[in-house]
């Protein structure tokens, strides 16, 4: 037996469980050295030391101060705007190669996912309403700035015409869609049954529930096998609000959606999830004519002590659409601040 043999199998006084334990834990510690960091500037590239800890409860600021808009809103009209990524989001080309449609692309969340998707390498095509162009724009030279291909489709998603047509454009223009994230959602603050009118509960039901049956209808024949759909859910769907009837009740209806569409087209080799984000400070937060201490009320309702920004739903979009969560479907993540 050789010295370095022999030295090998010398009895350490480590027991051999704890031994397997300790390489285990070496193992894993070089694997999560590997992968990227917190979010920094899609210039920055990756650290090589130790990321500082952050605080969920002072990262961003609970002090938005009361404002309102017209319907749909826009969140350069805000004070602070939200994030988005736009200066902190980090890519590692975990999409490369990818071809994505985001409805509500704009701003919000579905900005967020944009920019994330860009910086992790997928061409993306983003649906708004013509009311949005000013957001809109912003978000296509963010996408162009990464070296992906952007398109702009502006457009009311409350016809199954223009849902088929967008899905049409989207394809011939991206040579190809793999990724759709049904996002745009329309809510309005109704606490009276008794007055809640009709056309406004027609068009929540329509923008949330009847887009994302049209889109879903049109893409999945289209898709191929390795493709991913992503519904923009909501806490609603578990904890519904009175004073949001048709909203709450598309969320819930959109959760049942994800997990039997998920069921339907596993044997296509597609997969289909939602998040189901908390309170986020979007342009839905200033048009929905809630009372004017809803920021604050919000805030307060959330265990981490403030409503979440975009960017920090973004990277929920990513993993489940990316090629290696291939068990996942049919589930709904949820991210809310602690609100359960």
């Amino acid at each position: 037996m050789t010295e370095k043999t022999r030295s090998a199998n010398v009895d350490d006084g480590v027991d051999p469980t704890r031994r397997s334990m300790i390489k285990g834990a070496v193992i894993a510690g070089l694997a999560a050295a590997s992968l990227p960091g917190p979010a920094e500037s899609a210039s920055t590239p990756p650290s090589r030391g130790a990321q500082p800890l952050i605080d969920p409860q002072t990262r961003f600021p609970n002090d938005q101060p009361t404002q309102a808009q017209v319907w749909p809103g826009l969140q350069r009209n805000m004070t602070p705007r939200p994030d988005c990524g736009e200066t902190n989001y980090r890519g590692s080309g975990r999409l490369a190669g990818r071809c994505a449609l985001i409805t509500g692309g704009d701003s919000g969340i579905g900005r967020a996912v944009a920019i994330a998707y860009a910086r992790e390498g997928a061409d993306v095509a983003i649906n708004y309403l013509p009311q949005e162009e000013p957001d809109a724009e912003e978000v296509i030279k963010l996408i162009r700035a990464e070296g992906r291909s952007a398109i702009a489709i502006p457009g009311d998603l409350r016809t199954e015409a223009f849902c088929k047509r967008l899905v049409a454009e989207a394809e011939r223009e991206l040579g190809g869609l793999d990724i759709l994230v049904s996002n745009a959602g329309s809510g309005w603050f109704l606490p009276d049954i008794l007055e809640h009118p009709s056309e406004k509960f027609d068009q929540v039901i329509k923008t949330n529930l009847y887009a994302s049956f049209w889109l879903s209808k049109a893409v999945i024949a289209v898709m191929k096998p390795g493709s991913a759909i992503v519904f923009s859910n909501s806490v609603t769907a578990f904890l519904p609000s009175e004073a949001f009837l048709a909203y709450s009740a598309t969320k819930a209806a959109l959760v049942a959606f994800t997990c039997a569409l998920a069921k339907q087209v596993a044997q296509h080799g597609i997969r289909v999830n939602g998040v189901a984000p908390g309170a986020i400070w979007t342009p839905m937060q200033v048009y929905f004519e809630a009372p004017a201490n809803n920021v604050e009320n919000l805030n307060a309702l959330t265990p981490i002590g403030r409503m979440g920004q975009p960017v920090e739903m973004a990277p929920l979009y990513v993993t489940l659409a990316e090629g290696t969560s291939s068990f996942v479907t049919g589930s709904t993540w949820s991210a809310n601040g602690g609100r359960q």
